[in-house]
């Protein structure tokens, strides 16, 4: 959205992503990332901890179920999201605000670790408006497979032309 802080973290889950679902049944996952950025001391020509910041952070739907699923306490993550302020009254009658990241994109960081990414049938029957493109109707569509095939990474189909054939037809680009 126009005039959203977007900002990336990068840090540790400090505990296990926490999973839970509003009323309405939409999945959404709290978790908080701590970032402890790094300053060269050339006076001792050290590497020297800073202060650090610990962001809360939650997602919501499908992303909100793949984080539970994925990600564990001390996994370093990349985190992209969007800044959001909340105010709220303590029981003493004080009036609090709070920040914390609503997250449009996460996953582990590959610096210090691998990770096997298994792709997800976009949807399952619900709303799939976080994140992927989603033909609006109209306009030329062609229906979706079924996922893709053996040894087609990006579901695309083998084209069917035939280079030692001879055909005299242009190649299909």
């Amino acid at each position: 959205m126009a005039g959203d802080t977007t900002i990336t973290v990068i840090g540790n889950l400090t505990v296990d992503p926490e999973l839970r679902f509003t009323p309405s049944g939409a999945a959404v996952c709290n978790f908080t990332v701590a970032s402890t950025p790094r300053a060269f001391d050339k006076q001792t020509n050290d590497w020297v901890d800073q202060e650090t910041l610990f962001m809360r952070c939650s997602v919501w739907r499908e992303a909100a179920e793949n984080v539970a699923e994925s990600l564990t306490k001390g996994t370093r993550v990349i985190v992209q999201g969007r800044l959001k302020a909340r105010s709220y009254e303590t029981k003493e009658g004080e009036r609090r605000t709070s920040t914390e990241l609503e997250v449009d994109e996460i996953g582990p960081s590959m610096k210090y670790a691998t990770a096997k990414v298994t792709r997800k049938q976009p949807g399952n029957g619900q709303n799939t408006a976080q994140g992927g493109y989603q033909p609006q109707g109209g306009g030329n569509t062609r229906p979706q497979s079924s996922g893709p095939s053996q040894g087609q990474p990006w579901g695309q189909q083998q084209a069917s032309y035939d280079w030692g054939a001879g055909n005299d037809q242009e190649p299909p680009y």
